[in-house]
């Protein structure tokens, strides 16, 4: 997937909003927002500005700073949002409707070509205003197909620049993903921006498969933060783009800020990143096994995917266990300036794993049994 082919909406000043510890100051979204720009993503989402007074001054307050990234906030698309998101001076306004039976019954209860209207008249406004503008459907696969693409083939006749597919309950699967887009790309002309929640774990992996049947935006939030379990993690995807063209993202991307952000988010919202989390966890470069480590030393790719120095970070290596191997002794015993012949190299490491066996050494206990067997 070539890398300039998609680009990152980064919604953790919205979506994240909407976690339930999330309650950002202005400072702390300037702070977000300086930092998100730093690491390079191409687009801010900042919460409705009709949400409250404070939410409008914190979209103009954004909107103002000196960024790379375009500031885009989201609205309903209804005339009064429209109005009062375009006075904010952001770059582009995100607007949605839902399209499912589900919504369209139980929430604002408009047919199809009622929402098709209502649309013409707000993107016209926002264009005239000079605005992006993208329309967005939400509920979209709990939606009827014919109906998602009759509103789409609509909105991007009248000139949206995106058209956004929200898995806004994660029920979508990769399959499903890659086959909307792929059908999509035959009515609309405009770019597709996917939003996809994580309610089944299946984010990362249906903002991948979305990208690979054709769309080019994806909504991320920093440790996937927002409405009940979230939306796609930007260090999970980055990751995941990564894994396919690592030199493409390193230069696309400020990856030692990620750690930065995540500790950031981490502490605004009173949570502990997680310890398997992408990139960031602490486990999440650290090798144990015996058969791994042997590898890890030889050559770091037999098991790591993500190289840690790409991203500001160094793997850590346990070899004072019962899993451990006789060339993770070894390669410690050198490091502290010990030498082992292949016996003995074998002998001590049964001495190791048998003492293990009541509990993990601790480093220190480790290296003073390496110490004592040459003195011995």
């Amino acid at each position: 997937m070539p890398i300039e082919r998609f680009a990152i909406i980064d919604s953790t000043l919205r979506e994240g909003e909407q976690f339930s510890n999330a309650h950002f100051t202005t400072a702390d979204k300037i702070a977000v927002a300086k930092l998100l720009d730093e690491f390079g993503v191409e687009y801010i989402e900042l919460t409705s500005p009709v949400a409250s007074p404070q939410s409008f001054e914190d979209c103009r307050t954004v909107a103002a700073l000196p960024l790379n990234a375009k500031v885009l906030t989201h609205v309903r698309c209804h005339m009064d949002d429209a109005r009062v998101a375009v006075e904010t001076c952001v770059d582009g306004i995100d607007i949605l409707f839902g399209t499912s039976s589900f919504l369209r019954e139980f929430s604002h209860g408009k047919s199809v070509d009622e929402i098709i209207e209502d649309a013409r008249e707000v993107i016209t406004f926002i264009r005239d205003h000079g605005k992006e503008v993208r329309f967005s459907s939400e509920d979209s696969f709990r939606s009827t197909e014919g109906d998602l693409l009759k509103v789409y083939t609509a909105v991007d006749g009248m000139g949206v620049n995106r058209v956004g597919v929200a898995d806004t309950v994660g029920i979508a699967t990769p399959r499903q993903c890659y086959a909307l887009a792929v059908e999509l790309r035959h009515h609309v002309h405009c770019d597709i921006e996917f939003h996809g929640h994580n309610d089944t774990g299946c984010a990362i992996a249906n903002s991948y498969a979305i990208l690979e049947g054709g769309a080019t935006h994806v909504d991320t939030s920093v440790l996937g933060i927002g409405e009940r379990n979230g939306i796609t993690p930007l260090g999970g995807f980055v990751a995941r783009m990564y894994a396919d063209d690592p030199a493409g993202i390193r230069k696309k991307y400020d990856l030692p800020k990620l750690r930065e952000l995540d500790e950031l988010i981490a502490s605004l919202v009173g949570i502990e990143i997680p310890y398997n989390n992408f990139v960031t966890g602490k486990y999440a470069f650290h090798h144990k096994a015996g058969m791994h480590t042997k590898a890890i030393y030889l050559n770091p790719n037999t098991y790591e995917i993500l190289d840690p120095a790409d991203f500001g970070l160094a793997r850590t290596i346990n070899v004072a266990h019962r899993l451990t191997g006789k060339h993770a002794i070894n390669h410690r015993a050198k490091e502290l300036g010990l030498e082992f012949g292949e016996d003995e190299l074998k002998e001590i490491t049964r001495r190791i794993k048998t003492l293990a066996d009541a509990g993990p050494l601790s480093m220190d206990k480790l290296d003073s049994l390496l110490r004592e067997w040459v003195v011995a």
